[in-house]
């Protein structure tokens, strides 16, 4: 409806515009009549003069038209080359193509054409400049990274997509460049502190490059970075290897100075190059194994017997059995010759490795060896009967240490039994301590103690059975007291305030009864039957003779035993049977 309105007042407009100008023609032709008139121009003028003012007027006007139908033909001209442009922007830019809105007069068709292509254009020129932008970075980055420039047409408008995958392409070359340029750097370090330990120079073009003080020059390519790893690697291994010679010349020298008995001053002014490892160290270590080899073959004897004093540490330390030890012939051969001393340091070689293969295993069974040698001498202590002598609280440290060691003995076992299956299943076969299993020897040991402890308990029985009988037969010798008495005997007065003894108690006393004295003399024996279980392995030679001496003397000696423990406050009862057991448990 608006345009409707805007259409009819339009026309309205035109309609009295051009009434108007006929008006005024008309208006106009009179007054020039009126004037011609007035002046007296003829009637033949008059009317030539008119036919002139309308020939002008019609030629005014066929001009204003020409330059009005010109300027619609420039109209038309400038919205279809606008059109043409925008269809060619649109599909370089890929946009959907530009539709006109309907209505339009040719001028805002003309205009929005017009500005619609500079819009287009701008972006055109900024898609362009973006491009050029990112191509000189890509550039950049190939050069540096020795890589392909990103597949793009640089004459053509990109599209927006386009722009955003070659950026993020570069991005992430970027990103890429700096974590080799950081592990180049550090390569480069690493390479430079290997050359320098080397003292060696860059050789080939890559290692001059690498070395070079501008980091920025190196090109950062994939094969450059691995390149530039196995250069590294292989330095560190030719390091290591020096190292590794240098540390072999190093034991070396240590074992040919010990065995040649070289001075410590010499050692000492020969130090500064038993710490590095560099080249001029490597040739003074190489230079001195060649000196002291040559001091060794001067002295084969005396460097024999060296080795084989180390040989014989080392069969101690890996308890080899005499039949081990006799398996090297070598040992005991006096004809001293370089093949001989060339033997024995293959034996040292040879046990220093099968030490170290077992290292666990020996420390094992050295600490229960050391264990087991503190317990039999703690034990033996214990069955000492001067030890009540002791006023320095040593004997309760002792017992104490004592009865550790014999709960410690069977679990430091149990822990290297289980080790030394292991080994064997992994070695496929035998862990052997002086020629036997371990366990074997651990049995063996136990057994050959607990024989000893069986012999010296018969013999108690045996030395006490005697001296009861003969107390019996021929009554107690008087002795004088003496004015200090052992430890732990009562005296006279504290005997007569004990408690009375429990019911059932016989107190059949031979001769003339002197019951405190038979304590004192009997004391050891009562310790003894008190700390020794009371299981006795006879032999059959001496087990009749034991059960007569028992059927002696068993009433008295039961009599004395009780007696004892009842004025010391001790329980009456004997071993149970897993005190006794436990003694025998691994």
């Amino acid at each position: 409806m608006g345009k409707d309105k805007q259409l009819t007042d339009s026309l309205f407009l035109s309609e009295v515009h051009a009434a108007e100008s006929v008006a005024y023609l008309n208006r106009a032709l009179i007054r020039l009549q009126d004037i011609w008139e007035e002046i007296g121009i003829p009637e033949e003028q008059r009317v030539q003069r008119t036919n002139d003012v309308h020939k002008h007027i019609k030629g005014l006007l066929d001009l204003m038209i020409a330059e009005e139908d010109e300027l619609k033909t420039r109209l038309v001209k400038s919205i279809e080359s606008c059109r043409q442009e925008l269809n060619n922007l649109c599909a370089e830019l890929q946009l959907p193509p530009f539709e006109e809105e309907d209505g339009c007069t040719m001028l805002q068709m003309e205009k929005n054409s017009r500005t619609r292509l500079e819009v287009m254009k701008e972006q055109k020129r900024q898609r362009m400049e973006d491009l050029k932008i990112l191509s000189v970075r890509d550039r950049q980055l190939c050069r540096i990274m020795c890589t392909t420039p990103f597949a793009i047409d640089l004459m053509t408008v990109p599209s927006l997509k386009q722009l955003e995958s070659y950026k993020i392409y570069l991005d992430n070359l970027s990103r890429e460049k700096d974590c080799r340029h950081n592990e180049f750097v550090s390569v480069r370090k690493e390479i430079i502190t290997c050359m320098d330990d080397l003292e060696r120079l860059p050789e080939t073009s890559f290692e001059i490059s690498v070395m070079s003080a501008d980091e920025e020059a190196f090109c950062l390519s994939l094969d450059n970075i691995s390149a530039l790893k196995l250069l590294l690697g292989q330095l560190q291994e030719r390091k290591t290897e020096r190292e590794l010679q240098c540390s072999s010349f190093r034991t070396k020298i240590q074992e040919l100075w010990d065995r040649l008995q070289i001075s410590q001053e010499d050692r000492e002014a020969f130090s500064e190059h038993m710490v590095r490892s560099k080249k001029k160290n490597f040739e003074a270590l190489q230079a001195e194994v060649e000196r002291l080899e040559l001091l060794k073959m001067q002295s084969l004897k005396s460097f024999t017997e060296s080795v084989r004093a180390e040989i014989a540490v080392l069969w101690e330390k890996c308890f080899y059995s005499q039949e081990q030890q006799n398996a090297f012939i070598a040992y005991h051969d006096d004809n001293f010759t370089e093949e001989l001393l060339s033997l024995h340091e293959a034996e040292v070689a040879t046990l220093k490795k099968y030490y170290e293969d077992h290292k666990e295993l020996f420390e094992g069974v050295t600490k229960w060896q050391n264990n087991w040698a503190l317990f039999l001498e703690l034990d033996r202590k214990a069955n000492d009967p001067t030890r009540f002598n002791n006023r320095g609280g040593n004997l309760l440290k002792e017992e104490k240490q004592r009865s550790s060691l014999q709960m410690n003995l069977p679990k430091l076992e149990k822990i290297l039994k289980v080790k030394i299956d292991e080994w064997e299943q992994e070695n496929g076969g035998e862990f052997l301590v002086n020629g036997q299993k371990f366990l074997e020897y651990v049995q063996q040991q136990w057994d050959q103690h607990h024989a000893e402890k069986e012999k010296e308990k018969l013999e108690r029985q045996m030395k006490k059975t005697k001296q009861t009988q003969e107390e019996m037969l021929y009554g107690t010798a008087a002795k004088t007291p003496s004015k200090r008495r052992v430890g732990g005997t009562p005296t006279p007065s504290k005997l007569r305030k004990v408690r009375p003894l429990p019911r059932g108690l016989g107190l059949r006393t031979p001769g003339r009864g002197r019951t405190p004295r038979a304590l004192d003399r009997n004391k050891e024996n009562i310790s003894h039957l008190r700390n020794t279980p009371s299981v006795i392995l006879r032999s059959p030679d001496t087990q009749d003779r034991t059960f007569t001496f028992n059927s002696i003397a068993g009433s008295y000696s039961e009599f004395a035993v009780n007696l004892f423990l009842h004025l010391f406050h001790f329980p009456s009862q004997s071993p149970t049977n897993s005190e006794q057991d436990g003694l025998f448990k691994f």
